[in-house]
């Protein structure tokens, strides 16, 4: 039986706190542990805490979302998702990758910057990844690169991830190279990302790619990615796209973005 944990919101409004900011204890032995959201290493450490809290509490609805458009993308090329070569970037421990496999997808490799996403992964769902990879893409090594590469990897996705600060823009653009000419990419991002007025490198990252001439837009959908600590519904949008061409190297620095 997965183990259920006793959780506690904090008494401010959430509109006090920005996403990234906010917070919720687990009591332990009687005591509250305060954790932020994204505090993945302590999450990933307590088995089931994750799901529990995002998936039962606050109706975390994505890895669903985004798998579904990318199966309708594909469907409208006539194409299966069980040929697939996925990088499922910012894995965590396999929300996502579950989903994916759920449609016959062939491979898929996680890749995350922490080593306890990946243990959380191989503890809870054991039988999801082909391999499992703990780098920093935004520094990959020239053999990480190459082993990558090996796998042909024909699909990108990237779910709950972008945006934050968990994936900065360079390593999402990284993984983003590793795709082939005609993958596919799938991702989910705040609305406010693709709002002008956001000027943060990875906003305009994510604009600049959606209207460039490398990646054909197939789904782009405005929805509830999950509920705030309030019950307020956060809105995200998810996009599938297909690379029509390589991207240039240099594509990133033109924008200035680090």
């Amino acid at each position: 039986m997965t183990k259920r944990y006793r959780l506690q919101f904090p008494q401010e409004q959430e509109h006090q706190l920005t996403q990234a900011e906010a917070y919720f204890s687990v009591i332990e032995n009687g005591r509250p542990v305060r954790l932020r959201f994204h505090d993945y290493q302590e999450i990933f450490s307590r088995p089931g805490l994750y799901e529990q809290l995002f998936y039962d509490r606050l109706k975390c609805t994505s890895p669903q979302k985004v798998t579904e458009l990318l199966q309708r993308s594909l469907s409208s090329e006539l194409e299966s998702c069980s040929e697939l070569r996925v990088l499922d970037l910012g894995a965590g421990n396999g929300m996502m990758a579950e989903c994916l496999r759920g449609t016959g997808v062939a491979r898929i490799v996680g890749a995350d910057i922490i080593p306890e996403a990946r243990e959380a992964a191989y503890r809870d769902r054991p039988f999801v990844y082909d391999d499992y990879v703990v780098s920093d893409f935004t520094n990959l090594t020239e053999k990480e690169r190459e082993d990558l590469k090996d796998w042909n990897f024909d699909c990108l996705t990237s779910v709950a991830a972008l945006g934050f600060g968990d994936i900065p823009a360079a390593a999402f653009f990284e993984a983003f190279k590793l795709v082939a000419t005609n993958g596919w990419v799938a991702f989910n991002i705040k609305e406010t990302f693709l709002d002008h007025s956001d000027d943060t490198g990875f906003s305009r990252f994510v604009r600049e790619l959606i209207f460039s001439e490398y990646l054909d837009i197939y789904q782009l959908e405005r929805y509830t990615h999950r509920l705030s600590m309030e019950g307020v519904r956060l809105k995200y949008y998810a996009l599938v796209g297909r690379v029509v061409a390589p991207i240039p190297v240099d594509f990133i620095k033109e924008l200035g973005v680090v």
